[in-house]
């Protein structure tokens, strides 16, 4: 059985030390295996009181990575991609402290920035990309930690939308350093076979995050659940699966997320329900 976990954006963004002391322990009480906890700003949330405060409450940890406007590591400036660099060190070194194997996200472009990409500018994208990943993708390994690169949907990045896009930019990268995050929201939208994909990526997975096709808690939707778990264990894929949802009640994250409406009777319900379903599993 997977560990299921939830990521604290179900209730709050930012994430900061005080609503983390809020949440852990009823995340914990509920059942859940693991609670992943977004880097929106570097020191929003200490690791060294998370990393105490979830041995108390026996919680696992993964590291949500976040490409706001401004963290790029293709088609812009030096300085903006060592800055973003720098931001993934630090994220890394976070997940080290906290015991998160993984950083998931979208590690190559903010989320949002969209452009048409000729065939030529993909494969020139693609190899800096490679570039700006590598040293990134090093130091994880030596920290014991994965970078799990996100294929998004089409609204939300022009980059890589698809298992085959990611998996291309991960050739030649260090397994070890640098995985795929799969969210199964964007499957959903982008590829043709879900349960395919994931098969696809097989070794190559490092993170997997789960919501309804509506954003709302897994199982309540029309996803095919039995072959995306059938696929996940054909891949001997061990690590956690995170409900990744949104609250509306957070004007900045509501936008981002196009959350306008609520997805559950409550946020609680929404993490419950879910967490039941995926039991199932």
């Amino acid at each position: 059985m997977w560990p299921i976990g939830v990521n604290t954006w179900v209730w709050t963004s930012p994430l900061t030390d005080n609503e983390l002391v809020r949440l852990a322990p009823r995340i914990a009480g509920w059942g859940f295996d693991t609670v992943e906890l977004p880097i929106e700003r570097l020191g929003d949330w200490d690791p060294h009181k998370a990393a105490a405060l979830l041995a108390e409450v026996g919680l696992g940890a993964s590291v949500a990575l976040v490409m706001p406007p401004g963290r790029e590591l293709v088609a812009a400036s030096a300085q903006t991609v060592a800055d973003t660099q720098d931001y993934l060190r630090a994220c890394v070194d976070a997940a080290a402290v906290v015991g998160s194997p993984v950083i998931g996200g979208p590690a190559y472009a903010s989320v949002g920035r969209t452009w048409r990409i000729s065939p030529d500018e993909r494969r020139a994208l693609y190899t800096e990309l490679r570039d700006n990943l590598r040293p990134i993708a090093d130091y994880a390994a030596r920290r014991g930690v994965r970078i799990g690169v996100e294929p998004l949907n089409r609204y939300e990045t022009s980059l890589i939308n698809t298992v085959e896009q990611a998996l291309d930019v991960l050739d030649g990268l260090p397994d070890e350093g640098c995985g795929l995050a799969l969210d199964s929201y964007h499957l959903n939208i982008e590829e043709k076979d879900p349960a395919a994909a994931v098969r696809a990526a097989a070794e190559r997975i490092a993170h997997v995050q789960v919501c309804g096709t509506d954003r709302g808690a897994p199982g309540a939707d029309q996803f095919t659940w039995p072959a995306f778990a059938a696929a996940l264990r054909e891949a001997r894929y061990t690590g956690p699966l995170v409900i990744e949802s949104f609250t509306a009640d957070n004007q900045a994250i509501a936008t981002a997320a196009s959350i306008w409406r609520p997805l559950a009777t409550s946020q609680d319900a929404l993490a419950t329900e879910g967490l039941a379903f995926l039991r199932t599993l």
